[in-house]
């Protein structure tokens, strides 16, 4: 047991810090909310449109679009959390 605590400490956040991953995370979830939206919109127009090569495209680039942005929010959210770990 002491060998996990040992790898994996507690980081002890400020309120401070917990509003600014809160603050981060609805950002975030606003980016990818606009990002579905906007795309699922041209897919509903490519499938209607028949034009199925250009769906599996936005489909693609939905899944890319999605995976950068919530590496980017969980990067944003581990840049605080090392930074209360460095306190």
């Amino acid at each position: 047991m002491e060998r996990l605590g040992a790898s994996d400490p507690q980081v002890k956040l400020t309120d401070e810090q917990r509003a600014e991953i809160a603050e981060i995370e609805n950002r975030f979830k606003a980016k990818i909310a606009e990002r579905e939206v906007f795309l699922k919109g041209l897919m509903d127009q490519a499938r209607a449109a028949g034009n199925y090569g250009e769906l599996q495209e936005l489909q693609a680039q939905l899944a890319r679009d999605l995976s950068t942005l919530n590496n980017d929010r969980d990067a944003a959210k581990e840049r605080i959390r090392a930074s209360a770990a460095g306190q």
